[in-house]
């Protein structure tokens, strides 16, 4: 009778999407007494969904059993189909081709197999893709789709959407790429695809919306995405990712803080069991601390997003530019773009162009940018305009043609500016100053340079603002940044660089560079020089 109870409640708490309770109930009534193969196909979705995919993959080899046991075959290939799929996520491809080889053979030899027949045909097209076919995933998935859409199979046609879509955009077909993912994303925010699917579906397409610089598209799906982990509160898997996702949105449109809090949500779902998380979370967290400085912390999360198997670019080669490793920052950001697939090199082109421009290579950086110019003819994104239009105003400036280069970085502000990305809007708008300056209009550059840097002190962009400072000459108190008038005020009551570090949580080494900066800016040669000239403008 408990066991009859508890099977009876783990049901239900299923179907409520209840995925702690499931797991529990349904758990315990497979320990006393086993659970039937359709059950355990709900145990293992379950168990994956709270974070545990080693409990899955058990559970459902079992249903696979379980159903040979009872002669119902198609229910042991579609356990086999799902196994198939599953260990190419875990990225144990030699499994996955077993399951997919077992699911294939007993579907050909059902008289009837109906969306089956397409369904075991999925593992192998995604593993085409992963191996750089695109061209035949395509074929594969059209195949697929064509038995979906012919047995009226919703969830096959959405997953394999995702998939075509996925190869298409590889193949350079991104408006039909794109396409296909609306129809798939379509089929998750109308609730016609189970669970599972439709968290591979939300952040496989979000990931290639923001890879394509796609922000109308990464918007959209966030929210259904968001509303869809909201919706299920017992959920671990997915979640994490979804903050990952959001902070790289928060991270473009300027809310540094509001994308630190994603980041540390993404990471604490990442500890509670979403495997998942750790392909995006670390190089976001890597990404703030760059851009706010903390290059030491910075190093530390690239490392550790590098270490998940995710490529940490183009932000680890933006900090060895950062830190004066020009010709590192060069040689890893070039060997990166020409390793990476298509859609991949266009995301790492601006920051190509830029490092090519810092070292002193403008013959590169105008191939590249022409190259990123075609590309953004494949499909219309604001934010990839707005990419290109910074790009050009920088090669354009290391040209030499300061006028064409003004005209770009405006159009480059104002790009930004529609996007809400203030601090690329921010940044452009520096281009525009040293392009005005180039022209001797020192007064307008002047506006363009103080409205930068207003934005810079706002969002605690360190490195921006000690770029700007060295740029235009300032000596100012106003031309340091937040951090470094702390290390100012702690250098004139006498503490070493170990001692303001161990106050502020910094490295030793991050501190020198404080002090250095500092130095730089004010026109000082010394410690004691800093503390006369914090005491003289009132800083302590």
């Amino acid at each position: 009778m408990i066991i009859s109870s508890d099977l009876d409640a783990g049901r239900t708490a299923a179907a409520d999407r209840r995925w702690a309770d499931a797991l529990e109930l349904l758990a315990r009534v497979d320990a006393r007494a086993g659970l039937a193969a359709s059950d355990l196909e709900v145990l293992a979705t379950a168990a994956l969904l709270r974070g545990e995919p080693r409990a899955s993959l058990d559970a459902l080899s079992r249903a696979y059993s379980a159903h040979l046991g009872v002669q119902d075959t198609a229910g042991a290939a579609r356990s086999a189909g799902w196994l198939a799929l599953n260990f190419i996520e875990q990225g144990d491809f030699t499994n996955s081709v077993l399951w997919a080889a077992r699911a294939m053979r007993i579907v050909h030899a059902m008289a009837e197999p109906g969306a089956l027949a397409g369904f075991v045909r999925l593992a192998p097209a995604v593993g085409q893709l992963g191996s750089g076919n695109a061209a035949e995933a395509i074929h594969s998935f059209e195949e697929i789709l064509d038995v979906a859409e012919r047995e009226g199979d919703r969830e096959v046609a959405a997953i394999t959407r995702l998939g075509l879509g996925k190869s298409l955009i590889e193949d350079g077909s991104p408006a039909d790429g794109f396409a296909c993912l609306d129809q798939a994303m379509a089929a998750v925010a109308a609730g016609d695809v189970p669970p599972l699917p439709s968290g591979v579906i939300a952040c496989a397409s979000i990931s290639d919306a923001l890879l394509a610089f796609d922000l109308e598209r990464a918007d959209a799906w966030t929210a259904v995405l968001k509303r869809w982990c909201g919706e299920q509160p017992q959920l671990i898997a997915f979640s994490g990712q979804c903050h990952a996702l959001e902070a790289a949105l928060l991270l473009v449109r300027g809310a540094w803080a509001e994308a630190s809090t994603a980041v540390d949500l993404a990471l604490s779902r990442f500890r509670a069991g979403d495997y998942r998380a750790i392909w995006g979370a670390p190089y976001q967290l890597g990404e703030l601390a760059r851009l706010r400085g903390a290059f030491h912390s910075a190093e530390e999360s690239y490392r550790r997003a590098a270490e998940s198997g995710w490529e940490a670019q183009p932000g680890l080669s933006l900090l060895h530019l950062a830190l004066g490793r020009t010709a590192r920052a060069q040689e890893e950001i070039r060997r990166s773009a020409a390793g990476a697939d298509p859609v991949t090199r266009r995301f790492l082109l601006p920051a190509l162009i830029e490092i090519e421009v810092a070292a002193g290579d403008p013959v590169a950086a105008r191939r590249a940018l022409e190259e990123f110019r075609g590309a953004s003819l494949d499909t219309a994104s604001p934010m990839r305009d707005a990419a290109v239009a910074t790009a050009d105003a920088r090669v354009l400036l290391a040209e030499g043609r300061a006028a064409d280069a003004l005209e770009a970085a405006r159009a480059a502000a104002h790009a930004w500016d529609a996007v809400g990305a203030r601090y690329e809007a921010a940044r452009s708008r520096v281009l525009a100053g040293l392009a005005l300056r180039s022209l001797g209009h020192a007064e307008d550059a002047r506006a363009d340079v103080e409205a930068a840097r207003a934005v810079f002190l706002d969002l605690g962009a360190e490195p921006a603002l000690a770029d700007l400072a060295a740029l235009t000459g300032d000596r100012r108190v106003g031309a340091l940044t937040p951090r470094e008038l702390e290390v100012l005020r702690l250098v004139s009551t006498g503490l070493t660089n170990r001692g303001i570090g161990a106050r502020l949580s910094l490295s030793e080494k991050t501190v020198a560079r404080h002090v250095a900066n500092i130095f730089g800016k004010l026109g000082i040669s010394s410690r004691a020089a800093a503390t006369a000239y914090a005491y003289e403008n009132g800083l302590v």
